[in-house]
């Protein structure tokens, strides 16, 4: 049955959740049923969807710790027993979501399926073999004792993998990174198992599109019709709907043919008036519900089969002179966001909860895309719903990154082929599809290994994958690489690149600017530190002489003008503060530059969004689903409404104003000079108009009568000022926006008093309103509060200024009023909250 079709009405789906068992076996020690029963292993508790290493954790028989047993090692089994199901008419189908990676399975001990690709989906009719107890078998065999097998030599070699010849196998690198992912390779049935009874129709074939031209939309769709229990669909309709609106067109019928008892229908409904999919940071993201409906040759009784949700809107993608610029709808979308990680690395199970919490950080966070890379995995259905539901863009890597792929070898290819025709028939009619991407630095690593140029750009993404994008997803642009475009393949001034001038490569602030960054398909990996306890893990690079902390730590001495190593030894408390709030520092800045008027940047997406387990890894999210201070820094540099200072040198300090809203905003925009972190200098305000869609930039001085130095760039005696507070106020006077300067650097001392306060109030629903307040100018201020969500956390917050702050309970038996301090980053006193 197609991805895209939710259910069809009559067919009766079980899932095998329960009464799995598992057992490991020495690599090709146990050929079938026969041999594994000789055999007797011990069998432990399991679950599918699921993994082994889930399996043992929760067993309490393996753990993430060094010196457990490699996954890999061993061959695995899976059984679970069930009884027939109550008698139906049709055809009973045995479905196999995912099997994880080289797989065989048998019901009842014959043998009725081989994969040897993780990513495919399995379909298996069973023709009479249901017997009043069953049992079904799957066999796992180890990796290890695969990569053993003699194959040709890769033609460069990847740094982060320990095992080379992984690219001949369709299985995922998590897992397999040893520098960055936990080493619980997915091994199992990591997608669902389910048996269904299917009556009256199938449908093998399902193309959907969907379009926009002038104010109307176009629903298109093809697809082939079955018969089960009776003759082929006499006829068809596609319905959608909106809103209690709904519009309906009869398809076209086609007969005989090759296939006997098929009828092919084709049609293009058209919706007027229709409302247009935005990006949410732009509009709304509107989706219209639609389905077709069957009748049997002489019945009445409808046979309705739900398409999901489908939307409307044009995408371009701009890639003239080295650009690389998506415009929804005609309008250019700076695109931000982070490259997505697993909400389950280890289980790899659908937490719905889960997702939809992280959707709801990543709105909250103004980012409005996401890319799921070609070292992941391919996301579940309830992903791709989330993403057009929510406004998301998704960048969609193919799952491959890297390595030298044998696409010459035709079992191979023939592999892949089905791969990629399975899930572009998911993705496609998704509005929130944006770019389809062959695969994850596959051109860079060649030509940072010293390989010639002619082997940077493989047939498989070059010809291949583009080949059956343009057939199943015509309407979607398709890149060949994450980095590609330029004279070398990350080079960030053309195309895509994985862009860590700033960040890994230890480039000044500046370069962000200076590498004229088209778009950043990964970007901003620091070792970044969770709040509470984690676990000492830092990512890395397998092979290299330095580690992600080692790079925050670059940053930490660059913008305070601290030694990291003195300041951890004297005072370990106060260098993690300062840690957490370098990478937000960084993060903002490079944002801030490239989200300016004039900047050449189309986008920019964080390696990456969570952490795969508990460290202080790349993620902004912990493992526990928890923000870090960088995201807390990004979710202000990100919004659709926000104000940033860039520093222009010897031509002053600038103002720039987003606004992607589709009406002009009209605000006012206040800047304030302090210095010694209460005195207040001058203030001047202005009142402006920034059109739709645009970002206006402002000469700060311009706002003052006379000239100052705000930037500190003539250095004409001592500085009249050492504050730059940017705000951003609407017509009612709310705050849209703040921005902070500082012209002589980040301050990086600590004083005793600076008048902090912080006041919660109860709020309906056991909620609070923490009130903030301080005397003097308070620095990354951080809310420690067990039991309670901020809405914001590490802020500035100017002298004399007021911030109010919700809190929600974390969990529905949180604590009764909330308990805990308020301290800032340049404070030495931790200020304890009152409640009234």
């Amino acid at each position: 049955m197609p991805p895209r079709l939710k259910r069809i009405a009559g067919h009766d789906r079980h899932l095998f959740e329960t009464g799995w068992q598992l057992c490991s076996t020495p690599p090709g020690t146990c050929d079938g049923p026969e041999a594994l029963q000789a055999a007797d292993p011990k069998w432990l508790p399991a679950t599918a969807p699921g993994t082994v290493a889930q399996c043992l954790i929760r067993a309490g028989a393996w753990s993430l710790e060094p010196g457990q047993p490699r996954i890999d090692a061993a061959d695995w089994w899976f059984r679970v027993r069930f009884p027939r199901p109550p008698a139906k008419d049709g055809a009973w189908v045995l479905g196999f979501d995912g099997l994880a990676s080289s797989a065989q399975a048998w019901l009842n001990g014959a043998p009725i399926l081989t994969s040897d690709n993780m990513f495919l989906t399995h379909e298996c009719p069973l023709d009479g073999r249901l017997a009043d107890d069953n049992e079904l078998l799957i066999h796992f065999r180890s990796l290890d004792e695969l990569l053993k097998a003699k194959r040709a030599r890769p033609r460069w070699r990847v740094p982060m993998l320990a095992a080379q010849q992984l690219r001949w196998h369709r299985t995922t690198l998590l897992g397999r990174t040893p520098g960055w992912s936990p080493p619980a390779p997915p091994v199992g049935p990591w997608r669902a198992v389910w048996l269904e009874a299917r009556s009256h129709l199938d449908i093998p074939e399902l193309v959907l599109r969907t379009g926009v031209e002038e104010n109307y939309g176009w629903v298109e769709v093809r697809c082939a019709a079955r018969g089960i229990s009776a003759s082929a669909p006499a006829s068809a309709e596609l319905r959608v709907g909106r809103g209690g609106q709904s519009w309906a067109l009869k398809l076209t019928a086609r007969t005989g043919g090759t296939e006997s008892g098929v009828t092919r229908f084709s049609g293009r409904l058209t919706v007027p008036r229709v409302e247009r999919w935005w990006p949410h940071t732009h509009g709304e993201p509107a989706l219209y519900d639609a389905q077709l409906s069957f009748r049997l040759p002489g019945s009445s009784d409808e046979i309705v089969a739900p398409l999901g949700r489908v939307g409307f809107r044009t995408l371009t993608l701009d890639t003239r002179e080295g650009n690389f610029a998506l415009a929804v709808n005609g309008v250019p979308v700076f695109c931000r966001g982070a490259c997505w990680t697993p909400t389950d690395p280890i289980g790899f199970t659908v937490d719905r909860q889960a997702l939809r919490e992280s959707f709801a950080q990543l709105r909250d966070a103004g980012m409005n895309m996401l890319r799921v890379g070609g070292m992941m995995v391919y996301e579940s259905d309830e992903f791709l719903d989330l993403c057009d539901e929510q406004g998301v863009l998704l960048w969609q890597d193919f799952m491959f990154a890297n390595m030298d792929y044998p696409h010459e070898d035709p079992v191979f290819s023939a592999s892949v082929d089905l791969e990629a025709r399975q899930q572009l028939a998911r993705l496609g009619a998704r509005p929130a599809l944006a770019v389809l991407c062959g695969n994850s630095e596959g051109e860079q690593q060649p030509a940072m290994s010293a390989a010639p140029r002619e082997r940077w750009m493989a047939p498989l993404f070059h010809e291949f994958l583009p080949r059956l994008a343009r057939e199943l997803c015509p309407d979607t642009p398709y890149w060949p690489s994450s980095a590609h475009g330029g004279a070398f393949p990350h080079q960030a001034s053309s195309g895509t690149s994985s862009y860590y001038g700033v960040g890994a490569y230890l480039r000044p602030l500046e370069d962000a600017r200076r590498a004229q960054v088209r778009f950043a398909s990964e970007c901003l990996a620091f070792a970044n530190i969770p709040d509470g306890n984690w676990s000492a893990r830092t990512p890395r690079d397998l092979g290299a002489e330095w580690d992600f902390d080692d790079v925050r730590d670059h940053y930490l001495r660059a913008l305070f003008q601290l030694d990291p190593a003195a300041l951890r030894g004297t005072d370990p408390q106060r260098y993690l503060s300062m840690s957490r709030a370098v990478s937000g520092e960084v993060m903002t800045s490079a944002f801030a530059e490239w989200r300016r008027q004039g900047s050449p940047c189309g986008g920019a997406l964080v390696w990456f969004w969570r952490d795969l387990w508990s460290c202080a890894g790349w993620g902004v999210i912990d493992a526990q689903g928890n923000p870090k201070a960088a995201y807390r820094y990004l979710a202000r540099a990100l919004q659709p409404v926000a104000i940033f200072t860039s520093d222009e040198g010897g031509n002053g300090l600038s103002l720039h104003v987003a606004n992607e809203r589709a009406e002009p905003l009209h605000a006012r925009v206040e800047l304030t000079l302090y210095r010694r972190g209460e005195i207040r200098v001058e203030h001047a305000s202005r009142d402006i108009e920034v059109a739709a869609r645009a970002v206006l930039q402002i000469a700060a001085t311009d706002l003052f009568d006379g000239w100052y130095d705000l930037n500190y760039a003539y250095r004409f005696g001592p500085p009249s000022h050492d504050l730059v507070v940017a705000r951003l106020l609407g017509a009612q006077g709310a705050t849209l926006g703040e921005s902070y300067f500082f012209p002589l650097g980040l301050p990086n001392t600590a004083e005793a008093d600076l008048g902090l306060t912080a006041v919660a109030s109860g709020r309906v629903g056991g909620n609070f309103d923490l009130t903030v307040t301080t005397r003097r100018f308070a620095q990354c201020v951080c809310i420690g509060t067990p039991g309670f969500l901020a809405a914001d956390d590490y802020f500035h917050l100017a002298p004399g200024a007021t911030r109010v702050i919700a809190l929600r309970p974390a969990h529905p038996a949180a604590l009764a009023a909330p308990r805990g301090t308020v301290r800032a980053l340049n404070s030495t006193t931790a200020i304890p909250i009152d409640v009234t």
